[in-house]
């Protein structure tokens, strides 16, 4: 019987990759005042323009109660984003 070779081949590539993902993640600590800023975000999506145009930012913020059945256990999902654009003429 022979050899199935590459399934082999793409679970051993799967596993290299998530080998190398994982050793390139740092892990931050955390920073209560950047947590706070995090919790006032308003939900939805708001951008805002600087002055003289050079710099764009937003803030993205959406908080969701997912319940597994009409009365089940629950868990609340909330994920909050701060981006900023810069931009100049070098």
């Amino acid at each position: 019987m022979p050899l199935p070779v590459i399934p082999i081949v793409v679970a051993a590539s799967a596993v290299t990759s998530a080998v190398a993902v994982v050793r390139k993640i740092h892990i931050s600590p955390v920073i209560q005042e950047v947590e706070d800023t995090l919790d006032t975000v308003d939900e939805g999506i708001s951008v805002r323009k600087m002055g003289d145009n050079s710099q764009m930012n937003g803030a993205v913020r959406w908080k969701r109660i997912v319940r597994f059945g009409a009365d089940g256990p629950g868990v609340e999902i909330d994920v909050s984003a701060l981006g900023r654009l810069r931009w100049r003429k070098v």
